[in-house]
């Protein structure tokens, strides 16, 4: 009898109706579905929607996390002038061009890597998606692979531009920001994949930090090795080559 009602229940929703109707079939007033036993051991358990410490406690304390080590950076290493300085106008030509173009090919490079970003995300819908789909073997190679780019690029770029504008005390602090970001913005894929999304609002704010302080170094520099005439207040020996310039200008 069941597989009866079922066979009819099964022909009712491709449209066979009328034509058991026709046929004289007594659908009757069966309920179709009371006869089927639903097996508790077969119901898809949903889980409980997280609490309010992963969605919200956890980012922000990795964002604590991030101001934390910018003022553990500053009380461990504090900042003094330091004898050891780096004029890079005065270097040879040859080191002069070579450096501008490698500063420049990371910046392309870092531009990619957003283009990368944005395409991966687009592809898979969401950033909660994309890391979703990601094997745990793919974020551990992801994670390696990028930290050692971040901090690679960053040296590049920073250990020149602290040596040139050493005698700034806001300039010092710029390469660490630069170095903390890239870390806690990886820190963050695994809290996307693991915890909750919101750790994406984490990725985001650290990606616009090392993007700014990267993107700050290496206008600085491009000034000092590409337009060497430009003197700004900020160098350190901007009245004394204004003096030079000055003396040249007369002289002709």
């Amino acid at each position: 009898m069941r597989c009866v009602k079922l066979v009819a229940m099964l022909m009712v929703l491709l449209g066979a109706a009328p034509a058991l109707a026709e046929e004289g079939f007594d659908f009757g007033e069966a309920d179709f579905l009371a006869d089927i036993e639903i097996v508790e051991e077969d119901l898809v358990a949903v889980p409980e929607p997280p609490g309010m410490l992963l969605t919200t406690v956890a980012p922000a304390g990795l964002i604590l996390f991030f101001f934390f080590m910018i003022w553990l950076n500053k009380v461990t290493v504090p900042f003094k002038v330091s004898k050891e300085d780096l004029l890079l106008y005065h270097y040879p030509t040859g080191v002069k061009r070579g450096l501008a173009m490698a500063l420049t090919m990371y910046g392309i490079a870092f531009a990619f890597g957003a283009s990368l970003a944005f395409y991966q995300i687009h592809m898979n819908g969401s950033a909660e998606e994309y890391f979703a789909n990601m094997s745990l073997g793919k974020l551990i190679a992801f994670t390696h692979a990028h930290l050692f780019g971040f901090t690679t690029s960053f040296l590049v770029i920073g250990v020149p531009f602290s040596m040139q504008f050493n005698h700034l005390r806001y300039y010092q602090i710029i390469f660490p920001i630069g170095l903390i970001s890239a870390l806690v913005d990886v820190m963050s894929w695994w809290g996307i994949k693991y915890i909750h999304i919101n750790f994406e609002y984490v990725s985001i704010f650290c990606g616009i930090m090392f993007s700014l302080s990267y993107l700050y170094m290496l206008i600085a520099l491009l000034r000092v090795l590409l337009f060497p005439h430009w003197i700004l207040a900020s160098d350190k020996d901007a009245k004394e080559r204004r003096r030079k310039l000055k003396a040249a200008h007369l002289g002709e």
